[in-house]
């Protein structure tokens, strides 16, 4: 488990907050603003309030939500509200909770209440292990229930 080091303060609501997580051994940035933040000294817990943005460069992650609390000795973030989250490629998900597990670099999604995940992956075309791609193979037509 890497320590990290946060960097930025808590002040007045309504002003965008930013707090600046760096690894120890890795000088990583991980970057998240929001409307309110508050930090538990004692747990080393953020929690980010009202348009949270995160961004962290070195994994070309970039996310939104209503609210995020990066817990830094378990090295994970919670993020709660229409979460979306946009990966290096394209690849998005979008969820009502989304925990990303920083040190495996897995994210794990749940929606809200009768919906769906929904994630996007960007899939290339092209030669696949040194070997052409080949067409999609035909479909038969769905037949009508007698």
């Amino acid at each position: 488990m890497l320590p990290a080091t946060i960097f930025g303060a808590v002040a007045f609501p309504y002003q965008v907050q930013t707090v600046t997580a760096q690894t120890s051994t890795g000088n990583r940035p991980l970057t998240i603003r929001s409307d309110v933040q508050e930090y538990d000294a004692k747990s080393q817990v953020v929690t980010a309030r009202g348009n949270v943005q995160m961004l962290y460069p070195s994994r070309q992650i970039q996310a939104t939500a209503a609210q995020a609390q990066y817990f830094s000795k378990e090295r994970r973030i919670d993020f709660s509200g229409n979460v979306y989250i946009l990966q290096q490629g394209g690849n998005s998900i979008r969820a009502e909770k989304v925990t990303y597990l920083i040190d495996e670099g897995r994210f794990v999604a749940l929606p809200q209440s009768n919906r769906q995940v929904e994630s996007i992956y960007m899939v290339q075309d092209g030669e696949i292990g040194g070997q052409s791609a080949r067409s999609a193979p035909k479909t038969p037509p769905l037949k009508g229930s007698n």
